[in-house]
């Protein structure tokens, strides 16, 4: 698989299932090459991507991430290898180990040590048995890594690493510890938005429960960031360096930013400046790749 240069990372919760077929049409003709879905309290990301794979062509569609907490390792065989047989081998599965409150206190699960439990339920994956379909091709499975022990496991146990709420000096990092072979596929969140205090305002908006969560935490902290840059909804320093904002210019240059620091393939999310719901497709057809 040739995952390209540049994708999309988005939410679709907010969207009717026809209206999220629209969304990624368009996506595929505007050129990008992978359309990234999340996994947390919305739609369930296999059964989204299985949809959007009966009414698309060409695009690659990822999950980023699916939580190896929300199913065990059979079941997450058997929707990895199914989705891969359906989509025609145009399926990225995106593993996370997710954070302690969302496990603990919403999944109801124990929330183990991450590289360790990620580490045996890969393990576990690969043994798995499924004798169902299979894909055309193995499916290629990314991890949502930050630190360097997690960035470690996705050089020698998968396809290479998502990291999320990144910078492009996380990407400089992170390809140093990938070494220059797997995949690297950051996620970059850009708002088309020219006025400070707006975007800064919806940004932040966006951003707050990620500020309260550790593992974020602790990888901001390794990039030189302290306590009071996660306070009052962050600091400036800190919101700009994790959203792209402004015009047209400057979130392109944030995306080759990435790309020169090493990424292989750069995950745009497109955050809208009106609080609305769904991406901002005006920033998506201004940065497409092709007309």
């Amino acid at each position: 698989m040739d995952i390209g240069r540049i994708g999309v990372w988005t939410w679709l919760d907010a969207l009717s299932p026809q209206e999220a077929v629209e969304t990624a049409r368009k996506i595929e003709a505007w050129g990008y090459s992978a359309l990234w879905a999340p996994e947390a309290v919305g739609a369930d990301p296999f059964v989204l991507h299985t949809w959007l794979a009966a009414h698309t062509e060409r695009l690659i569609l990822a999950t980023g991430i699916a939580n190896i907490y929300a199913r065990d390792a059979m079941t997450m065989r058997a929707g990895r290898d199914s989705l891969g047989a359906v989509s025609g081998g145009r399926f990225v599965l995106g593993l996370g180990v997710s954070h302690a409150p969302m496990v603990t206190g919403i999944r109801g699960h124990e929330y183990g040590k991450p590289v360790s439990s990620m580490r045996n339920y890969l393990e576990t994956l690969e043994k798995a048995i499924y004798q169902g379909q299979a894909p055309p091709e193995p499916v290629p499975v990314v991890l949502a890594a930050l630190r360097p022990r997690m960035l470690a496991l996705a050089a020698e146990c998968a396809r290479g690493a998502h990291p999320y709420n990144v910078p492009p000096e996380h990407t400089e990092r992170a390809r140093k510890i990938l070494g220059p072979t797997p995949w690297l596929c950051p996620d970059q969140k850009v708002m088309l938005e020219r006025d400070p205090s707006v975007a800064r305002q919806a940004i932040r908006a966006n951003l707050g429960v990620y500020l309260t969560l550790p593992n974020y935490q602790n990888n901001w902290k390794w990039l030189g960031f302290d306590d009071s840059d996660f306070s009052d909804g962050g600091s400036n320093r800190l919101i700009d360096s994790l959203v792209a904002w402004g015009d047209e210019e400057a979130l392109r240059a944030r995306i080759k930013a990435h790309h020169d620091a090493g990424a292989d393939h750069v995950c745009v999310q497109p955050l809208r400046s009106d609080g609305k719901p769904g991406p901002d497709l005006r920033a998506l057809e201004a940065l497409a790749p092709s007309p």
